[in-house]
């Protein structure tokens, strides 16, 4: 089966021409050729490209052009705003758009958001007319994220990064699984799958990140393998973890058995989008 990393962030470098809203500790540029590379490099076949919204907010036209130059390699996933009075006739473009496999709504708690924000219910309406799973971000939010996902049980929900909180520099909290059982919890939810992303930087001691495993284990119990999408949330993750250490450890462990495997890097992320990779 396909290896297929659930979440990948490429973009330009800070230029007038596509100039970044605000500046992440991310390195100067990763364009969809140099995040192709470093696939290529560690044997992942395929990734969803999710357009940077620290970089880019609601403009994923550089997505566009890295999936016409990528189209078997990269598909994409667009935010889309609340305030946006007009969002639902942004999602039935956005469908239209070659490579276009989902949408993505940022629920943090520094946003102030109420699940039954008006804006929200637009853009999930939108989400089920035009078959669309919708990655929804609520880490240090999952109360709200769950509210959310049982407000609308006809829309298919992927949760980003596991639902927790992570470090984008070293080290992690001295608990990073707080939240976990909150996130064992939400497999409750049918209409809900998880992305196990960014997991190695939830890790409290070096590489391969062995501490990662138990907890791990105890979200594929209670989501599943064909719930469970596998992903580096590359290079949000840069300052903790470089590309081949995020996706090293998911290969060779042996707490996963081949067909687990199979299903965690990449059947179940091919599922959920719709989308398998092709190599050119």
């Amino acid at each position: 089966m396909a290896i297929i990393d659930s979440q990948v962030h490429a973009y330009e470098a800070n230029t007038p021409k596509r100039p970044w809203d605000t500046v992440p500790n991310w390195p100067d540029h990763v364009t969809g050729d140099e995040m192709v590379a470093a696939m290529d490099k560690v044997g992942v076949d395929g990734a969803i490209f999710i357009s940077a919204f620290s970089m880019y907010r609601y403009d994923a036209s550089y997505a566009v052009e890295v999936a016409r130059a990528h189209p078997g390699r990269l598909a994409i996933v667009k935010p889309v705003d609340p305030d946006d009075p007009n969002v639902a006739d942004v999602v039935a473009d956005w469908k239209k758009t070659p490579g276009a496999v989902g949408i993505r709504i940022m629920l943090r708690k520094d946003s102030g958001r109420a699940p039954d924000d008006p804006g929200l219910d637009r853009i999930l309406r939108a989400a089920v007319r035009h078959d669309f799973p919708v990655n929804i971000l609520c880490w240090d939010n999952l109360d709200a994220g769950t509210a959310v996902i049982d407000r609308h049980p006809d829309v298919r929900f992927i949760v980003d990064h596991l639902g927790i909180l992570q470090p984008r520099v070293p080290p992690a909290p001295p608990q990073p699984w707080a939240e976990l059982p909150k996130v064992l919890a939400l497999a409750r939810r049918k209409n809900a799958v998880i992305k196990v992303s960014g997991a190695c930087t939830l890790s409290r001691e070096p590489y391969p990140y062995p501490d990662i495993w138990d907890p791990l284990a105890r979200v594929f119990e209670a989501w599943g393998f064909d719930r469970c999408l596998w992903g580096t949330d590359w290079t949000r993750a840069f300052a903790v973890v470089n590309y081949e250490q995020a996706v090293t450890p998911f290969l060779k462990t042996d707490r996963l058995s081949e067909t687990e495997r199979a299903m965690l890097m990449g059947g179940a992320c091919a599922k959920a989008y719709g989308w398998s990779p092709k190599k050119n």
